[in-house]
């Protein structure tokens, strides 16, 4: 079977190794041919992986993403089969607009991928509300020509989908998480910082609440530190917030790192680990924490309610500094806890154990070709 997908990372076309990459070397062994179209961005290039993924990056800008795939994925239909097409829809939905631009005429089913919805649950920025009313137009249009709608968690998109009058029956609930938990795993390692956050330094990743818990933390805890691996649009505000609070010496900046181990070293250096994200569909960092025996804090956001129980494998908490600041006091101190929280919490990443879910995602894809095929 031939499968097009549609993809909004572009860091394969870049030829970085990250989840996307490790994720799609296993998920090839299920296909014939993979080809995948991404935005444009620095240093990507045309790239063949694993022997049977293609993978071409648009020359243009994102805006242009549509055409794009119009004219490079026709060009692809011209010369073999595809059992499906794959859609990645976020933001402005400029992939699945394309999608359906591209298969107008065409007996081949499309999948929708939402991993979560920008500015849903909650809207920080201009930006996000313009999303999320996007997706209040676009996912009713988009029930009226895709076969299915894949979501990676069962509580917070799925309602929504259900709101916007799409059936049950077209949502299908397949995991994100992939965990390689011969790599992921607990190893014995000395606490370099207290506090680890890993992600963009974005308003939707709640970094601006942590630091405002954390401040809370170090007046209980002088010498704790927080360790924030990530780039991005806050990191002037980060600095400033630092200065104005006098943090500067309980904040350390990580560089990047080669491979996932190298990840998973990042995890274990720490006494636990902090999601506070306003957006997410399967915050990855949070499984491969756990995965690892760091116990974790979390927001209830996409699939976070769904995997931790609250004071028993992990702590879930609500947008507030005050509450935060006290349950990671609380693990700071009472190391009975810390342990109880760390080991539950491998217990409950086993079950994302990688090849198993991908399998389990390229299964539910082959039953919607297999759905489209029959007859009526």
């Amino acid at each position: 079977m031939n499968l097009l997908m549609f993809s909004g990372d572009s860091s394969i076309a870049r030829g970085h190794t990250g989840a996307f990459a490790a994720m799609l070397q296993r998920f090839a062994r299920h296909w014939s041919r993979l080809d995948i179209l991404t935005p444009a961005a620095p240093g990507a290039t045309a790239r063949t992986l694993y022997g049977n993924v293609y993978v071409q990056p648009s020359p243009w800008h994102r805006a242009w993403q549509p055409l794009f795939i119009r004219q490079a994925g026709g060009r692809l239909l011209a010369q073999r089969p595809y059992d499906l097409v794959v859609s990645h829809d976020f933001g402005f939905f400029y992939n699945g607009l394309g999608a359906w631009w591209l298969l107008r005429g065409r007996d081949v089913p499309l999948v929708s991928e939402i991993h979560h919805i920008e500015g849903y649950p909650l809207a920080l920025t201009w930006r996000e509300k313009a999303w999320r009313a996007a997706a209040g137009w676009y996912l009713p249009w988009a029930a009226g020509h895709v076969a299915a709608f894949r979501v990676v968690n069962r509580q917070e998109v799925p309602p929504l989908l259900h709101r916007l009058g799409i059936p049950p029956a077209r949502i299908h609930v397949l995991s994100s998480l992939y965990l390689d938990l011969d790599v992921f795993q607990p190893a014995p390692a000395q606490p370099q910082y207290e506090v680890l956050f890993v992600g963009r330094l974005a308003a939707n990743k709640g970094i601006d609440l942590l630091l405002e818990a954390f401040r809370r933390v170090v007046a209980q805890h002088p010498a704790a530190r927080l360790a924030i691996r990530g780039e991005g649009d806050m990191e002037g505000w980060l600095r400033q917030f630092g200065t104005r609070h006098g943090l500067q010496q309980h904040l350390i900046r990580l560089p990047r790192v080669a491979d996932a181990a190298g990840m998973a070293a990042v995890y274990r250096a720490a006494r636990l680990l902090v999601c506070a994200s306003t957006v997410e569909g399967n915050p990855r960092v949070t499984l491969e924490a756990m995965a690892c025996g760091v116990p974790v804090l979390s927001t209830r956001v996409g699939i976070m309610p769904e995997i931790i129980r609250d004071g028993e494998n992990g702590f879930l908490f609500d947008r507030d500094p005050a509450e935060l600041a006290a349950k990671i006091s609380r693990l700071l101190t009472d190391d009975a806890l810390h342990e109880r929280i760390g080991q539950a919490g491998r217990q409950a990443a086993l079950p994302f154990e990688a090849e198993k879910v991908i399998a389990a995602y390229a299964d539910g894809y082959k039953a919607i070709i297999a759905a489209h095929r029959r007859p009526g």
